[in-house]
Order: C-alpha cells, then structure tokens, then sequence
C-alpha cells in the first residue's frame, strides 16, 4: 500500500466531509471545493498554508503530535479517525534502515480454548486483524456456521461478506456490515502498513469486488467495540444481538467478542434454539481451520 497516497486522501476526504457551518467560518458564495479549503484547515489548526498544504501531500514526516491533534481538532476527526492520522504518522516516520521480522506465528492456547468452551450461554469467538476466524465456543461455531463453511479457508469474515453471494441474506443488513468490514480493515492497515498477509488479503478484496473498492477509497474508518447485528440464521432464522468486543493482550492482534440478546425478546428464545441444534448435531457444525494465526 502506498503510504503517502493514504495520507493524502485520507486528509483530502476528512476535510471534504466538514461544512463551514460546523467550525463556525462565515464564507460566501461559489465555492468551489465541497467541505473546507486547505487554508482554512491551516488556519484552524494554527500552521502555514505551506505546512498543511505538504501534509496533505502525503508527507508527515518529523510532524509533531501537537500539530496532529491541531489537524485533528480542525478536521472534527472522531476517536477512530484521530487514532489513524497518528498511525500513518508513526508509520512515515524515518527510522534506520532494518530487516523486519515476520510476524510470529501464534498459538491457540489450551487454556484460550477452554474459556471460550466454559462460556455456554453466548456465541464467543476470536479473530484476527485480518478478520481470520480463530476460535470459538460451539455455540460461535453455530451462529456462524456459514462463514466457516465458505469455500476458502481459513474462513474470513471480510472475505465472506464481499465474495460470498450468501452474505447479504445471512446479514441483512449488508451495506453497513460492509461499510464497517472495510472501516475497520482501513484502521487495521493504518497500524499495520508492513503486514504483508494483511496487504494480500486487502489485494484480493479490491481485485475482485467493486464494493469493496468503492468503500476503500472512501478512506472511513472506525472502532469495532461493540453494537447491535442482525443476522439470519439458516437454522433457526433472524436473531438481533448485541456485541461486545475484548481486545486479548496476550495475542497482540487478537479480538474476542460475545453476542446476547434481549432477555425474553424472540431473538433470545432463537439463540437458545440454536443452542440446542448445536448440542445436539455437534458433527454439523463446521471448525475453525488450521491457519498461521499471526496478529
């Protein structure tokens, strides 16, 4: 991925996005840039039209944190998207020249496992930034029994939802599952610009699907913690759950997250169904793969 060219769009598309209303600048008529102009944002963040004007070209080198959060506060960036300026900072950042390492390949711990097994009443499953499915209890494994049963391994969340012709039915509401698959690979590529698993998986996403090159360029990113999903279940049909995502410090990379629904409402009588399916046809449901499981 070319840093720079993220830099710039990223920059250009988040000052697109905020009117002269909002930062309270009284302008005229024909304007001709949607959003604010770049000497406004220079004006706002307190440096030269020069200064911004070169950020915005993709060079943020030796750019100090003050004048990150002064782009920040002018731009009206979120927690997200302030987070991913400084992260494509930290990564033009000039540092003697090295050899990296790969990724060290990580392990399913016993014990990771045995957690999520203990956990009987929610669906509980584990990925990676790549959105590998990792783990997950038998109850994870039933919910989503048709992302693991995709065709290519190791099963992929963001692959499944943009190659898979049976994701708009099993999340039904598509467009913004899409639009937060590639919010959230767009900030996991801004920490991570050398993961080269990562890039390959990018790579074949916008080769092969228009939707998800539209949604990339638009450069949105966002945290993944937790929300409402809707989904359809094959076996036991809609489910509407709330989710809550665990980042794993031992894995560094690794995201854990759990699923309920409304004590009582039909989506939590659906999930105690799909439970019972799940013990009683445990050789339907579909296991996570073998993978390299690197962060």
């Amino acid at each position: 991925m070319d840093s720079r060219n993220d830099v710039s769009e990223f920059l250009r598309s988040r000052r697109a996005k905020v009117s002269p209303d909002q930062v309270n600048l009284i302008v005229g008529g024909n304007r001709r840039v949607p959003g604010l102009r770049r000497e406004e944002v220079a004006t706002l963040a307190a440096v030269s039209v020069d200064y911004y004007a070169r950020l915005e070209r993709g060079n943020l080198s030796g750019v100090s944190d003050e004048v990150l959060d002064s782009i920040a506060h002018a731009l009206r960036l979120d927690e997200a998207e302030t987070s991913h300026l400084f992260a494509l900072a930290r990564a033009a950042q000039p540092g003697p020249a090295r050899r990296r390492r790969a990724a060290k390949a990580q392990e399913l711990r016993p014990s990771l496992q045995r957690f999520l097994d203990a956990v009987t009443g929610a669906p509980t499953w584990v990925r990676n930034d790549r959105m590998d499915f990792i783990a997950a209890n038998a109850l994870g494994r039933a919910l989503y029994a048709p992302v693991l049963a995709d065709h290519v391994q190791p099963a992929n969340t963001a692959r499944f939802m943009f190659l898979n012709p049976e994701a708009p039915t099993f999340f039904p509401d598509w467009e913004q599952n899409a639009n937060d698959v590639v919010a959230v690979l767009r900030g996991y590529a801004g920490r991570k610009p050398h993961d080269r698993s990562l890039s390959d998986l990018i790579g074949e996403l916008a080769t092969r699907s228009e939707e998800f090159r539209t949604r990339w360029a638009a450069h949105n990113v966002r945290f993944h913690r937790t929300g409402l999903k809707r989904m359809h279940h094959p076996v036991v049909g809609g489910l509407e759950l709330s989710y809550e995502a665990m980042e794993l410090p031992a894995n560094p990379g690794w995201t854990m997250f759990a699923y309920t629904a409304e004590p009582g409402s039909a989506s939590d009588e659906r999930l105690k169904l799909l439970a019972s399916w799940a013990a009683t046809a445990p050789s339907e449901l579909p296991a996570p793969a073998t993978l390299d499981q690197r962060s």
